[in-house]
Parts: C-alpha cells; structure tokens; sequence
C-alpha cells in the first residue's frame, strides 16, 4: 500500500513538471545542446571546468525555461514592460561601471558571476513590443510604429556603444520581427531598406575601425589573411578541410594547433564542420530546421496578438542566430560575433535562449481551444 501510494505521488509530481513542457520541441533543444556539448569538450582542449561551467549554465536555463513555460502568455505580458525597463537601466550601467574585456565593455560583474544585459534585453525587447501592440489591437496607426521604433533604438545604441554591433543588430532584428508580424506595410519596409541604403555613408563613418575591417576583409579576405581576414581564413578551412564524413571527433588540426581563433563560443561551428564533415553539417541544419518548424507551428496556433507576437519574435531570432552564425563562420557573412544556438559556449545565451523555449512553450500549453 505504501509503495503504491509513493508511486502514486511520484506520477503525480511528474505529471506537474512535465504537463506545460512542449516535448516535440525539448526533445529537438536537447538534441542540439546533445551536440554543443559533444563539440565544445573538443573544442574548449577537454578542458572539465568549462564542461561543468557549460553543465551549470544548462541546469539554470532548464530551470528557468520550466518557470516561463508555466506563467500564462498574460501574466507574461504584465512583466514586459518592468522587464524592458530593468533592461535599459542595466545596459546603461554596463556604460557606466562595466567590465572590460577585449576592449568591449559588455559585462556586469556580480561578484559571482558576469552577468551581459544585452541577453536579457533580447528577450524584454519583444515582449515589450507585443505588449505595446496588443493594447493598440485594432486601432494601430503609423504613429505606434514610430513609438516601437524609438523602443528599439534605445537599448539598440546602447548595446552599439559597448561596442557589441553583432548584438545590437540582432536587437534591431528582434524589434523588426515583432513590427513585421504587427503590420508594418511593405511599402514602409522598402522605404526604410531606401533609407538605410543611402545612409550607410553617414553609417560607415560611425563604426569603430575593426568593424570596418571586419567588412572590407569580408568581401575579399585575402586582403589581409594574417589581421582581420584571419578568423574568415582558418574557418574555411577547418570547414573545407573536414570534407564529407569529418576528421573524426578530437582529430580537427585547426582546432587544436590553435590555429582557429574563439573556437568554443563564435567559431564553434567550424570545429564542428572539421571533426564531423559535410554529414554533420548537414544534420545539424536538419534539426535546426525541425525546431524552427515546431516553433512555427506553435506561432500559428497562439490564441492571442501579445502570444502571437512574442513566439513569431522568438522563432525568427532562432533562425537569425542560427542563419548569421553559420554564414559568418562559412564566408558568406561578415564577423559580427554571435554565437550559435544551444552550441556556443556561454552562460547567459544559453540562459536567454532556453526562456525563449519556456515562452514558446507558455504559448503552446496556454493556448485557448476553439469547439467546431
């Protein structure tokens, strides 16, 4: 009798963990970061500390996916803007007091941990745009676009300023997203591609000079293979050189005679290329592709504009992630340093990214069922 009514329990406290957890979706997450951490032991030198620091970073992000993918799309809409607030105050004091590294001033020191409020603004930035939509729903005028568009350029500059361009692009992509999905005319979104064409000498006169070098040795590397063409370079090659099937996992040269340059977080994909080959290019895009279509379906499905909004944002940032890393790493993007989804090393990505799961799946388990 006992034991049954332990078992009884357990089931029961089991069906309370996983009855908002979106399975299709945590199954396909797992399998990337299944991957990130077969690739990272390689790339990070078998170093164990990064392991358990990479393991650590996992369990927050599950923890705190668990937690969003529980809270109903409204409540989450009544944090957006505190959320987006916190977000531009922090980002104002990594000007003011943060850590530099590499030149950049991007980091919080905490005393235990680093923390980056740009992840953190990654998410706020489009919760705050959906809630701001959808107390507009049904009367959005051309006047609620210039009010999203200032919302986007605050914490944009200031992630620009750090300097972090790859970051702030990516903000200014998220904003974009959510605009896009609410109804921004393609009339407007030529108009400003018109715009931002005819600006970029103003926009080329405003970027820090490894920036422009990261651009010019983008469209011909050779130009100067040993200085900021030289990441391009030796990614190509790890890429090329991994061929079809790979060198096998632990045997990429590149990798480790160090000749690839921040091979565990941006250029992590090369290592992967070189190890595992065209093959495993090939699968990982596949899963990819398959989280990127569940989250699709998930945004098809939302009940609400602000659920709607916000999972569509997160779907396309997925891709945008995903699409900029791997073409940066292959050549066919400029340098502008984001790491890849679930794979790079990183503590708060990882974080950032496992609550947009938690939203998607928020989305998913909360949406209204409609009787026929």
């Amino acid at each position: 009798m006992t034991t049954l009514r332990i078992d009884d329990v357990a089931g029961r406290l089991w069906e309370v963990v996983v009855r908002r957890v979106d399975r299709p979706l945590f199954s396909i997450a797992l399998a990337i970061v299944g991957v990130g951490f077969v690739t990272l032991f390689s790339a990070a030198d078998q170093s164990v500390n990064r392991m358990v620091n990479q393991g650590v970073s996992l369990c927050v992000a599950l923890v705190a996916m668990w937690v969003i993918a529980n809270i109903p799309p409204q409540t989450l809409s009544r944090v957006a803007l505190p959320l987006y607030a916190a977000g531009v105050v922090l980002l104002v004091g990594v000007a003011l007091f943060g850590v530099v590294v590499n030149g950049s001033r991007r980091w919080l020191d905490l005393g235990v941990i680093r923390f980056q409020p740009s992840e953190l603004m990654k998410i706020a930035l489009p919760l705050m745009l959906a809630w701001y939509f959808q107390k507009r729903e049904g009367r959005i005028a051309w006047f609620d676009f210039v009010v999203a568009a200032l919302l986007i350029a605050v914490p944009a500059y200031l992630v620009k300023r750090q300097p972090d361009l790859g970051t702030g692009l990516l903000l200014t992509a998220a904003g974009f997203y959510v605009l896009f999905l609410a109804g921004l005319s393609w009339k407007v979104i030529v108009g400003l591609a018109a715009v931002a064409a005819a600006a970029g000498p103003t926009i080329w006169s405003h970027l820090h000079d490894y920036q422009r070098a990261r651009i010019l040795t983008f469209l011909d590397p050779s130009t100067d293979p040993l200085g900021a063409g030289y990441h391009t370079t030796q990614a190509s090659i790890a890429i090329g050189s991994g061929g079809v099937v790979g060198k096998g996992w632990l045997n990429g040269t590149q990798a480790h005679l160090d000749f690839l340059p921040e091979k565990h977080t941006d250029f992590i994909f090369a290592v992967f290329g070189e190890e595992f080959g065209l093959i495993g290019n090939v699968l990982l895009v596949i899963l990819y592709l398959v989280l990127l279509a569940r989250a699709m379906l998930i945004t098809s499905n939302a009940s609400t504009m602000f659920a709607r909004l916000t999972a569509g944002a997160v779907t396309l940032m997925l891709f945008t992630y995903a699409f900029v890393n791997m073409g940066m790493v292959s050549g066919i993007l400029p340098v502008v340093g984001v790491p890849l989804p679930f794979v790079s090393y990183g503590g708060t990505a990882m974080v950032s990214l496992f609550i947009g799961i938690g939203i998607l799946m928020s989305v998913q388990a909360h949406r209204k069922l409609v009787t026929t």
